[in-house]
């Protein structure tokens, strides 16, 4: 079984690691249909299977890749490239068009809010105040967030009404 296992580690990696890359690059530019979403998850998430055991059939030379400059220059590019994925992207104005949506309508009143929801002012105010959030109906969405430390998604449950 443990031959079986090794002898397809590579293989696995290789054809799971294509189908993630072409599936990636379809989601990036907007092509396909959304299945390519669902597909690039679950298989990226299978392919960790085949993956570990590449690096368990590889150890030795992948351990030797330690020993050289280029494997410590990759590995903190790497990194970086990732880290900046977290550093906020300036005004905000970028981004997705439904979250570049989502943070215009938060950058406005309670009050503006309200009849959007279906609410007044003072029963929203009551409902956010409700929810743990310090609220006024002249409060900006984005500064009750920011102070309350949720997440936007965790606000827009408590801005839509309950069917």
């Amino acid at each position: 079984m443990k031959a079986l296992l090794l002898r397809y580690a590579t293989p696995f990696t290789t054809g799971l690691f294509m189908v993630s890359l072409v599936s990636g690059v379809l989601i990036f530019f907007h092509l396909g249909g959304g299945a390519f979403k669902g597909m690039h998850e679950w298989l990226s998430m299978v392919l960790i299977l085949p993956f570990i055991l590449h690096l368990w059939r590889n150890w030795r030379p992948l351990v030797s890749y330690f020993r050289h400059l280029p494997m410590a220059i990759a590995l903190v590019l790497s990194l970086v490239a990732a880290g900046a994925f977290f550093l906020p992207a300036g005004s905000g104005a970028g981004g997705p068009p439904q979250l570049v949506f989502l943070h215009r309508i938060l950058d406005n009143k309670v009050s503006d809010i309200a009849p959007l929801v279906g609410e007044t002012p003072e029963a929203l105010t009551a409902r956010l105040n409700a929810a743990g959030y310090t609220a006024a109906p002249d409060a900006v969405l984005s500064d009750v967030q920011a102070r309350a430390g949720k997440s936007d998604v965790e606000l827009i449950g408590v801005l839509m009404p309950k069917p």
